[in-house]
């Protein structure tokens, strides 16, 4: 998978890089999940180096199905790359005209505009990509006890739609944001 999607910098983080997860990733991922705030919002915690392996199968599994597009998001360091998060496009399907966009950010990550920046990247490449196919609009969905991800929405042009009733396996209410192709 050669697809790659850049994020500019900003005056408080370095640029972005979201690429498809790799084998390599393993390691970094379950560090992701020791975050008690990221573990407390999921509904599929990665804690074991199995559950990890099947985090990065079941990603390379939604590019080879053309359904599910799972991208690391990478911050550049002297030593290389720094996961910084996670953001994905998923419920594509030929004249379906809605996809949702999911994400999550690592501890260190939070509160330097890797999110909305993640979160706009792949909304930008998913109309490009997909508008041909009937795709016409984006679903970001969050539990109403997360303002953060109000915001994140916010930022990234998604407008808020409804509130959702909670339903299994999220305990409580959410909130649906929309972003409308250009």
């Amino acid at each position: 998978m050669s697809i790659v999607l850049h994020a500019p910098s900003t005056p408080t983080a370095p640029g972005l890089l979201l690429r498809p997860w790799r084998g390599g990733d393993a390691d970094a991922l379950l560090t992701a999940y020791r975050d008690p705030v990221l573990l407390s919002r999921t509904k599929n915690p990665v804690t074991t180096p199995a559950e990890a392996r099947a985090f990065l199968r079941h990603s390379q599994q939604g590019w080879a199905a053309g359904r599910r597009f799972s991208f690391a998001v990478t911050e550049a360091t002297p030593e290389g790359e720094r996961l910084a998060g996670h953001v994905l496009l998923k419920e594509v399907a030929p004249g379906r005209p809605y996809a949702e966009v999911g994400y999550w950010t690592t501890a260190a990550a939070r509160g330097r505009g890797v999110a909305p920046r993640a979160v706009d990247a792949i909304s930008e490449w998913a109309f490009a990509r997909f508008s041909a196919s009937g795709l016409t609009g984006l679903e970001l969905m969050h539990q109403i006890d997360n303002p953060a991800s109000c915001r994140v929405a916010e930022k990234s042009g998604y407008i808020f739609q409804e509130v959702l009733p909670a339903r299994p396996p999220f305990p409580r209410d959410g909130h649906r944001h929309v972003r409308r192709r250009p």
